[in-house]
C-alpha cells in the first residue's frame, strides 16, 4: 500500500533563498497586557518596517513580558521606531543589543524524511551540530538544534539536503552580559 506525500507549507531552500540573519536585535520589557504587542507592531508596520521575528514571553514577574524582535533595515528609521516604542504606554524600555554586549540564541526544529538506509547519516548531522532527536518513528525523524544564527542556518542548509518535511524556527531570544539588565 503506497503512502500518500506529505504536503507541507515549507518550501525547499535554495542558495538563493537561505535565512538572513537580522541586523538588529531588540529587547522590548513591557506590561503583560492585552493589545500591547498590536500596539508594537502598529509601530513598525507604519514606518514600512518589516519585523523578520518576534519571540514573546513571560518574565520572572508575571506582570511583565519581554519581547526580542529581530528586525533589517534602514538604521536611521530603527532609532525613531526606537524611541516611539519606548513611547508606549505599556513599554517599560526598548533598546537594540549588539553581539558584543549580548548573547543571542535560536532553535530550530526539522522534520525529515528517514529511511532507514539514511538514518545514520542524519543522526550524525544532528549529534554533529549537538542537537536532539526529539522524534523518531520507522520513517521520519524530528531534529531540535540549538545555537547562534549561523550554526543554525548551516544545520538546516546540510538537513536539506534530504528530504525535509517540515521545518519550525524560533525567533532569537537574547540576553544581555554579565550584570546589565536585558
Amino acid at each position: 500500500m503506497s503512502k500518500a506525500p506529505i504536503i507541507t507549507t515549507d518550501s525547499d531552500i535554495s542558495e538563493d533563498n537561505t535565512p538572513l540573519e537580522s541586523a538588529h536585535t531588540l529587547s522590548v520589557y513591557v506590561n503583560n497586557q492585552p493589545g500591547v504587542l498590536a500596539r508594537i507592531a502598529l509601530t513598525f508596520s507604519r514606518r514600512a518596517y518589516n519585523i523578520d521575528s518576534l519571540v514573546v514571553s513571560r518574565g520572572r514577574d508575571e506582570r511583565f513580558s519581554r519581547m526580542t524582535i529581530g528586525v533589517s533595515g534602514d538604521p536611521a528609521v530603527l532609532d525613531q521606531i526606537i524611541k516611539q516604542v519606548n513611547k508606549l504606554i505599556d513599554v517599560i524600555h526598548c533598546f537594540e543589543h549588539t553581539s558584543k554586549e549580548a548573547v543571542a540564541k535560536e532553535l530550530v526544529m526539522i522534520k525529515v524524511l528517514a529511511p532507514p538506509s539514511q538514518r545514520t547519516e542524519l543522526l550524525q548531522i544532528i549529534d554533529h551540530f549537538g542537537g536532539k532527536t526529539v522524534d523518531l518513528t520507522e520513517t521520519s525523524v524530528i531534529a531540535m538544534i540549538s545555537g547562534d544564527t549561523p550554526k543554525v542556518d548551516a544545520a538546516v542548509k546540510l538537513l536539506s539536503a534530504y528530504k525535509v518535511i517540515e521545518t519550525v524556527r524560533t525567533g532569537k531570544v537574547v540576553m544581555a552580559r554579565g550584570e546589565q539588565p536585558t
